[in-house]
């Protein structure tokens, strides 16, 4: 699908929602795509991206902002602490943010590296609504003390994030972060897939985190080589 009509379609759904068009940012989830449809996308000028491993974004992505310094870059898969260090410096010089807070040692780790470095990109706590074993975000339950730990820590928590599971109605899920986030006090909601996203700005979301709509599907490790 051509880019423009995501934007379109993006730009349609908020003014639906009586929103603002430029209230909600579209980040590219560029993971596992072949250099090509990235350039493709960058030659459209289009800068906001998303990739969810810190190892792959490294190994591409500073080459890339040589030739386009205003790209932002958001890490929006799960991070281990061993991986914080670099995956701030992937985020914080861009404006760009890590989506997946979820646990007190990941946040003390962010916040120890901001104290050592003084800078720190935005960041969104994952939040795991559907409660499902095997995805990474704190309990619905859980969620309000995580805001205030990240808080007292001087952290820059901006909004929450979530992932619907694929067997369930994403607006419960949706309506669920909204409500958690504004009886927090947070502004910002990642939220909103290929399939989803109209769904999750009509409930709210600031940041929709788009992939194969844009891109097409990811090649099988076959035809990667």
């Amino acid at each position: 699908m051509p880019l423009s009509e995501i934007r379109a379609r993006i730009d349609a759904a908020a003014e639906a929602a009586g929103r603002a068009p430029d209230s909600v940012d579209l980040i590219a989830v560029s993971k596992k795509q072949p250099p090509e449809r990235v350039e493709a996308i960058l030659a459209q000028g289009h800068r906001v991206f998303g990739e969810n491993r810190v190892q792959e974004a490294a190994s591409k992505w500073p080459a890339w902002r040589e030739a386009h310094p205003d790209v932002t870059l958001h890490i929006i898969g799960p991070l281990q602490t061993n991986k914080v260090r670099q995956a701030m410096e992937l985020a914080a010089p861009s404006g760009g943010a890590i989506h997946t807070v979820d646990r007190e040692k990941l946040a003390r780790t962010i916040a120890r590296i901001a104290d050592e470095t003084g800078a720190c990109p935005d960041l969104f706590i994952q939040v795991n609504t559907g409660e499902e074993e095997q995805k990474a975000g704190v309990p619905p339950s859980e969620a309000d003390g995580m805001v205030a730990l990240c808080r007292e820590l001087s952290l820059p928590v901006v909004g929450l994030m979530c992932i619907p599971p694929v067997d369930e109605t994403p607006s419960l899920h949706f309506s669920l972060l909204a409500k958690i986030a504004h009886r927090n006090g947070l502004s910002g909601l990642s939220m909103g897939m290929s399939g989803d996203f109209e769904e999750a700005i009509a409930f709210g979301a600031t940041h929709v985190r788009v992939g194969s709509a844009i891109f097409g599907e990811r090649p099988s490790e076959a035809e990667a080589g």
